[in-house]
Protein backbone atom coordinates (compact mmCIF):
# COMPACT_ATOMS: atom_id res chain seq x y z
CA UNK A 1 0.00 0.00 0.00
CA UNK A 2 1.32 3.49 -1.24
CA UNK A 3 1.43 6.52 1.69
CA UNK A 4 -0.97 8.75 0.87
CA UNK A 5 0.21 12.55 0.96
CA UNK A 6 -2.37 13.98 2.49
CA UNK A 7 -3.29 17.78 2.09
CA UNK A 8 -4.67 18.39 5.63
CA UNK A 9 -0.89 17.85 7.19
CA UNK A 10 0.32 20.23 4.64
CA UNK A 11 -2.49 22.76 5.41
CA UNK A 12 -2.05 22.52 9.04
CA UNK A 13 1.71 23.10 9.03
CA UNK A 14 1.24 26.30 6.90
CA UNK A 15 -1.59 27.48 8.77
CA UNK A 16 0.87 27.74 12.46
CA UNK A 17 3.85 29.16 10.33
CA UNK A 18 1.13 31.91 8.62
CA UNK A 19 -0.06 33.21 12.14
CA UNK A 20 2.61 33.44 13.33
CA UNK A 21 3.82 35.99 9.81
CA UNK A 22 0.28 37.53 10.28
CA UNK A 23 0.94 38.31 14.32
CA UNK A 24 4.39 39.84 13.65
CA UNK A 25 2.92 42.14 10.85
CA UNK A 26 -0.01 43.09 12.85
CA UNK A 27 2.17 43.99 15.71
CA UNK A 28 3.91 46.53 13.50
CA UNK A 29 0.38 47.41 12.74
CA UNK A 30 0.23 46.06 9.63
CA UNK A 31 -3.33 43.42 8.69
CA UNK A 32 -1.95 41.26 5.49
CA UNK A 33 -5.55 41.81 3.26
CA UNK A 34 -6.97 39.89 0.64
CA UNK A 35 -9.20 41.39 -2.17
CA UNK A 36 -11.65 38.97 -4.14
CA UNK A 37 -12.80 40.31 -7.01
CA UNK A 38 -15.88 38.33 -8.28
CA UNK A 39 -18.60 39.07 -10.81
CA UNK A 40 -21.74 37.19 -10.94
CA UNK A 41 -22.40 34.38 -8.69
CA UNK A 42 -20.77 31.53 -10.95
CA UNK A 43 -20.84 28.06 -7.99
CA UNK A 44 -17.20 27.08 -8.61
CA UNK A 45 -16.49 30.94 -8.09
CA UNK A 46 -18.74 30.96 -4.89
CA UNK A 47 -17.14 27.67 -3.42
CA UNK A 48 -13.42 28.51 -4.01
CA UNK A 49 -14.61 32.05 -2.30
CA UNK A 50 -16.11 29.71 0.88
CA UNK A 51 -12.27 27.94 1.13
CA UNK A 52 -10.53 31.48 0.54
CA UNK A 53 -12.40 33.13 3.59
CA UNK A 54 -11.92 29.96 6.19
CA UNK A 55 -8.71 29.56 5.54
CA UNK A 56 -7.91 33.52 5.44
CA UNK A 57 -10.07 33.56 8.69
CA UNK A 58 -7.93 30.75 10.27
CA UNK A 59 -4.49 32.77 10.57
CA UNK A 60 -5.90 35.83 10.84
CA UNK A 61 -5.83 37.65 7.27
CA UNK A 62 -8.68 40.20 6.35
CA UNK A 63 -10.86 39.13 3.05
CA UNK A 64 -12.15 42.39 1.59
CA UNK A 65 -15.08 40.87 -1.00
CA UNK A 66 -16.02 43.08 -4.21
CA UNK A 67 -19.02 41.12 -6.17
CA UNK A 68 -20.29 43.19 -8.77
CA UNK A 69 -23.06 42.03 -11.21
CA UNK A 70 -22.86 39.82 -13.95
CA UNK A 71 -24.21 42.44 -16.54
CA UNK A 72 -21.50 45.26 -14.88
CA UNK A 73 -19.93 47.02 -18.12
CA UNK A 74 -16.47 46.84 -18.77
CA UNK A 75 -15.88 50.27 -18.24
CA UNK A 76 -16.89 49.50 -14.72
CA UNK A 77 -15.20 46.14 -14.13
CA UNK A 78 -11.46 47.93 -15.21
CA UNK A 79 -12.75 50.70 -12.85
CA UNK A 80 -13.65 48.34 -10.13
CA UNK A 81 -10.32 46.89 -10.83
CA UNK A 82 -8.08 50.10 -10.88
CA UNK A 83 -9.07 51.17 -7.84
CA UNK A 84 -7.95 47.28 -6.06
CA UNK A 85 -4.18 47.94 -7.74
CA UNK A 86 -3.81 50.85 -6.01
CA UNK A 87 -5.89 50.32 -2.96
CA UNK A 88 -2.44 50.22 -0.10
CA UNK A 89 -4.58 48.48 2.03
CA UNK A 90 -5.00 45.39 -0.26
CA UNK A 91 -1.94 43.14 -0.53
CA UNK A 92 -3.28 40.66 -2.78
CA UNK A 93 -6.35 40.51 -5.54
CA UNK A 94 -7.69 37.37 -6.09
CA UNK A 95 -9.79 37.90 -9.53
CA UNK A 96 -12.22 34.54 -10.60
CA UNK A 97 -11.75 33.89 -14.16
CA UNK A 98 -13.08 33.57 -16.56
CA UNK A 99 -14.77 36.91 -16.92
CA UNK A 100 -18.45 37.32 -18.89
CA UNK A 101 -17.86 37.42 -22.69
CA UNK A 102 -18.52 41.47 -22.51
CA UNK A 103 -15.23 41.68 -19.85
CA UNK A 104 -12.08 41.20 -21.99
CA UNK A 105 -10.51 38.64 -20.03
CA UNK A 106 -6.90 39.17 -21.51
CA UNK A 107 -6.58 42.64 -20.96
CA UNK A 108 -7.78 42.23 -17.03
CA UNK A 109 -5.35 39.50 -16.83
CA UNK A 110 -2.54 42.04 -17.99
CA UNK A 111 -4.04 45.22 -16.04
CA UNK A 112 -3.91 43.29 -13.09
CA UNK A 113 -0.52 44.25 -10.80
CA UNK A 114 1.65 41.63 -10.44
CA UNK A 115 2.78 42.55 -7.49
CA UNK A 116 -0.97 41.66 -5.85
CA UNK A 117 -1.52 39.03 -8.22
CA UNK A 118 -1.70 36.32 -5.65
CA UNK A 119 -3.25 33.74 -8.19
CA UNK A 120 -0.23 33.65 -10.84
CA UNK A 121 -2.34 34.80 -13.41
CA UNK A 122 -0.54 37.75 -14.93
CA UNK A 123 2.74 37.27 -17.60
CA UNK A 124 5.30 38.71 -14.93
CA UNK A 125 3.97 36.33 -11.97
CA UNK A 126 4.99 33.77 -14.80
CA UNK A 127 8.22 35.21 -16.11
CA UNK A 128 8.85 35.06 -12.01
CA UNK A 129 8.24 31.42 -11.94
CA UNK A 130 10.63 30.94 -15.69
CA UNK A 131 13.38 32.93 -13.68
CA UNK A 132 13.01 32.15 -10.37
CA UNK A 133 12.26 35.35 -9.05
CA UNK A 134 10.03 37.43 -6.74
CA UNK A 135 7.71 38.80 -10.06
CA UNK A 136 4.25 38.06 -8.59
CA UNK A 137 3.78 34.41 -7.20
CA UNK A 138 3.52 31.27 -8.87
CA UNK A 139 0.59 29.74 -9.86
CA UNK A 140 -1.56 28.28 -6.58
CA UNK A 141 -2.04 24.92 -7.68
CA UNK A 142 1.66 24.25 -9.05
CA UNK A 143 3.07 25.57 -5.65
CA UNK A 144 0.28 23.53 -3.69
CA UNK A 145 2.46 20.04 -5.84
CA UNK A 146 5.32 21.61 -4.98
CA UNK A 147 4.82 22.39 -1.12
CA UNK A 148 3.50 18.87 -0.79
CA UNK A 149 6.40 17.44 -2.23
CA UNK A 150 8.97 19.63 0.38
CA UNK A 151 6.41 18.83 3.49
CA UNK A 152 6.66 15.03 3.01
CA UNK A 153 10.94 14.92 2.07
CA UNK A 154 10.58 13.91 -1.29
CA UNK A 155 14.04 14.23 -2.57
CA UNK A 156 14.20 16.09 -5.86
CA UNK A 157 17.79 17.17 -6.73
CA UNK A 158 18.56 14.94 -9.34
CA UNK A 159 15.46 12.59 -9.77
CA UNK A 160 13.62 12.01 -13.01
CA UNK A 161 10.15 13.67 -13.07
CA UNK A 162 7.51 13.34 -15.62
CA UNK A 163 4.94 16.13 -15.82
CA UNK A 164 1.23 15.12 -17.80
CA UNK A 165 -0.10 18.07 -18.67
CA UNK A 166 0.85 21.54 -19.85
CA UNK A 167 -0.86 24.39 -19.11
CA UNK A 168 0.06 27.80 -17.87
CA UNK A 169 -1.65 26.61 -14.38
CA UNK A 170 0.18 24.01 -13.62
CA UNK A 171 2.01 21.93 -15.97
CA UNK A 172 4.39 24.27 -16.95
CA UNK A 173 4.95 26.42 -14.41
CA UNK A 174 5.29 23.14 -11.83
CA UNK A 175 8.08 21.63 -14.50
CA UNK A 176 10.26 24.98 -14.11
CA UNK A 177 9.29 24.95 -10.52
CA UNK A 178 10.63 21.25 -10.10
CA UNK A 179 14.41 22.56 -12.35
CA UNK A 180 14.62 25.03 -10.08
CA UNK A 181 15.29 22.41 -7.56
CA UNK A 182 17.62 20.41 -9.87
CA UNK A 183 15.18 17.32 -10.89
CA UNK A 184 15.18 16.40 -14.33
CA UNK A 185 12.11 16.74 -15.81
CA UNK A 186 9.80 15.43 -18.96
CA UNK A 187 6.44 17.47 -20.25
CA UNK A 188 3.73 15.19 -21.74
CA UNK A 189 0.98 16.09 -23.43
CA UNK A 190 -1.71 14.90 -26.00
CA UNK A 191 1.11 14.72 -28.80
CA UNK A 192 3.90 12.68 -26.68
CA UNK A 193 4.25 9.67 -28.21
CA UNK A 194 4.26 6.78 -25.91
CA UNK A 195 3.63 8.58 -22.78
CA UNK A 196 3.39 5.58 -20.53
CA UNK A 197 7.29 4.62 -21.62
CA UNK A 198 8.24 8.16 -19.76
CA UNK A 199 6.42 7.80 -17.08
CA UNK A 200 7.44 4.63 -15.88
CA UNK A 201 10.91 5.52 -16.14
CA UNK A 202 10.49 8.74 -13.78
CA UNK A 203 10.72 8.79 -9.94
CA UNK A 204 7.83 10.98 -9.55
CA UNK A 205 5.20 11.85 -11.68
CA UNK A 206 2.84 14.82 -11.60
CA UNK A 207 -1.03 14.34 -13.15
CA UNK A 208 -2.16 17.38 -14.21
CA UNK A 209 -3.91 15.92 -17.99
CA UNK A 210 -7.16 17.46 -16.60
CA UNK A 211 -8.74 13.82 -17.84
CA UNK A 212 -10.32 11.94 -14.89
CA UNK A 213 -9.13 8.94 -14.18
CA UNK A 214 -6.60 8.75 -17.82
CA UNK A 215 -4.05 7.79 -16.16
CA UNK A 216 -3.72 3.85 -14.50
CA UNK A 217 -1.22 1.04 -13.60
CA UNK A 218 -0.06 0.90 -17.30
CA UNK A 219 1.84 4.23 -16.54
CA UNK A 220 3.24 3.32 -13.20
CA UNK A 221 5.84 1.34 -11.60
CA UNK A 222 7.20 0.61 -7.52
CA UNK A 223 9.07 2.97 -6.50
CA UNK A 224 7.74 5.91 -7.66
CA UNK A 225 5.68 9.20 -6.03
CA UNK A 226 2.46 10.27 -7.89
CA UNK A 227 0.91 13.59 -7.62
CA UNK A 228 -2.44 13.89 -8.81
CA UNK A 229 -3.22 17.22 -9.44
CA UNK A 230 -6.78 16.87 -11.09
CA UNK A 231 -10.07 16.86 -9.66
CA UNK A 232 -13.54 15.94 -11.13
CA UNK A 233 -16.74 14.70 -10.34
CA UNK A 234 -17.53 11.45 -11.92
CA UNK A 235 -21.51 11.04 -12.04
CA UNK A 236 -20.90 6.52 -12.46
CA UNK A 237 -19.27 6.66 -9.56
CA UNK A 238 -20.90 9.58 -7.86
CA UNK A 239 -18.03 10.81 -6.23
CA UNK A 240 -14.74 13.56 -6.58
CA UNK A 241 -12.02 11.51 -8.77
CA UNK A 242 -8.41 12.54 -9.91
CA UNK A 243 -6.69 12.13 -12.95
CA UNK A 244 -5.27 9.16 -12.13
CA UNK A 245 -7.12 6.05 -11.14
CA UNK A 246 -6.18 5.83 -7.61
CA UNK A 247 -7.07 2.28 -6.88
CA UNK A 248 -5.00 0.89 -9.52
CA UNK A 249 -2.14 3.27 -8.72
CA UNK A 250 -2.17 3.00 -5.19
CA UNK A 251 -1.38 -0.83 -4.90
CA UNK A 252 2.11 0.01 -6.89
CA UNK A 253 3.83 3.32 -5.98
CA UNK A 254 5.09 3.93 -2.80
CA UNK A 255 3.32 7.19 -2.31
CA UNK A 256 0.44 9.35 -3.97
CA UNK A 257 -1.80 12.16 -2.96
CA UNK A 258 -5.49 11.34 -2.62
CA UNK A 259 -8.04 12.86 -4.58
CA UNK A 260 -10.18 14.63 -2.24
CA UNK A 261 -7.61 15.57 0.40
CA UNK A 262 -4.63 15.81 -1.50
CA UNK A 263 -3.37 18.80 -3.96
CA UNK A 264 -6.56 21.11 -3.66
CA UNK A 265 -7.22 21.77 -0.18
CA UNK A 266 -3.58 23.19 0.15
CA UNK A 267 -4.02 25.72 -2.70
CA UNK A 268 -6.42 27.42 -1.03
CA UNK A 269 -4.01 27.93 1.86
CA UNK A 270 -1.01 28.68 -1.13
CA UNK A 271 -3.27 31.33 -2.11
CA UNK A 272 -3.42 32.94 1.63
CA UNK A 273 0.44 32.16 1.76
CA UNK A 274 1.23 34.50 -1.08
CA UNK A 275 -0.93 37.41 0.56
CA UNK A 276 1.17 37.43 3.85
CA UNK A 277 4.31 37.23 1.64
CA UNK A 278 3.00 39.94 -0.19
CA UNK A 279 2.57 41.91 3.11
CA UNK A 280 6.19 41.42 4.04
CA UNK A 281 7.31 42.36 0.87
CA UNK A 282 5.74 45.76 1.21
CA UNK A 283 6.52 46.20 4.62
CA UNK A 284 9.26 44.63 5.83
Amino acid sequence: MAKLLKGKDVVEALNEKLSKDVEELKAKGITPTLGILRVGERPDDLSYERGALKRCEQVGVEVKVTALPEDISEKEFFDTLDKLNNDITIHGILMFRPLPKHIDGEKARKLLRADKDVDGCTDLSLAGVFTNTNLGFAPCTAEAAMEILKYYGVELSGKKVAVIGRSLVIGRPVAMMLMHENATVTICHTKTVDVPSITKDADIVVVASGQMESVGAEYLREGQTVIDVGISWNDEKNKLCGDVRFNEAEPIVDAITPVPGGVGGVTTSILVKHVVESAQRVHI
